[in-house]
């Protein structure tokens, strides 16, 4: 059983990752693999409409071919999991640019192959500084919800506090939201994998 995170912030191993990590911790406690993707450094261009995946129906996306970016190999790792972390810090009130266009073309590769992610467990994980995380939450767990996955629950929603980073590790009950929130993806996993 594997859950592998796409860290959608511009900062490498920042708050947004932290978040995943504190996630990851209660994953690893009950035996279930873990991997996370940065997409620090990366540029990921936006869906151009082209179609192209659904007629090669080949679970991958033209514009990975011809820009060389990470995202088929992204799908790949969805494919392969069977749960899904995207996180995102909150950048005017929504999910960062990088994090929107790896919805965007992910999402249109799975529509093209009969739904790729059907029945995968999908989580939500959001930094935000102050305001505007709720939108941003909502961004992912639409995708989530179009692409019929399940989403896991948590004792709040999944969202730290902290502007610069490591801020976030003085947020107790975000902390605590994201190590509920892996102990419910892990539990939500064994019932859908029995």
């Amino acid at each position: 059983m594997k859950v592998v995170a796409f860290n959608g912030s511009a900062r490498k191993d920042g708050n947004t990752a932290i978040l995943i990590r504190k996630v990851f911790a209660e994953l690893e406690k009950e035996g279930i693999a873990t991997e996370l993707v940065q997409f620090s450094g990366e540029v990921i261009r936006g869906c151009t409409a082209c179609y192209q995946c659904f007629g090669s129906k080949d679970q991958r996306c033209a514009v990975s071919t011809e820009t060389g970016d990470v995202v088929n190999d992204c799908i790949a790792k969805i494919v392969a999991a069977e749960g899904i972390i995207i996180a995102s810090p909150t950048y005017f009130a929504d999910i960062s640019a990088e994090t929107k266009a790896f919805i965007d073309r992910a999402g249109m590769v799975a529509k093209a192959n009969a739904n790729l992610y059907r029945r995968k467990a999908g989580a939500a994980v959001i930094a935000v500084r102050r305001g505007g995380a709720i939108h941003a939450f909502d961004s992912i767990n639409h995708f989530f919800l179009i692409s019929e996955m399940i989403i896991p629950g948590s004792s709040y929603w999944n969202i730290g506090i902290g502007r610069n980073a490591g801020e976030v590790e003085q947020d107790e009950e975000g902390l605590k939201t994201m190590a509920d929130l892996g102990k419910n993806m892990a539990w939500l996993l064994k019932k859908l994998l029995r």
